[in-house]
């Protein structure tokens, strides 16, 4: 049930734009491609088998690439809650 000015199921709508939105920003990142390595490119520390087998194309051990992940900054994104309409409650 929508309120205000919004149309009925507008929430619904907002969550499934959100979901898309993330979706697609997953899809368009990179992947590993070509064999994985025994061990990491960076540390040399050996990537264990189960990591390789899962991620194919693997470079680097878990945390080499946890830091590496930590080391981008945070995305800017379109904030669906900060309508007027959301801050009348």
């Amino acid at each position: 049930m929508a309120g205000g000015w919004a149309q009925d199921g507008a929430v619904n709508e907002q969550i499934e734009a959100s979901i898309n939105d993330e979706l697609a920003r997953l899809k368009a990142q990179k992947r590993p491609v070509g064999e994985s390595r025994t061990h990491c490119a960076e540390c040399e520390e050996p990537i264990p088998e189960k990591r390789r087998a899962a991620i194919p194309g693997v470079k680097l051990c878990i945390d080499c690439q946890q830091e590496r992940d930590g080391a981008h900054q945070a995305r800017g994104g379109i904030n669906r809650r900060g309508s007027k309409d959301s801050q009348l409650k």
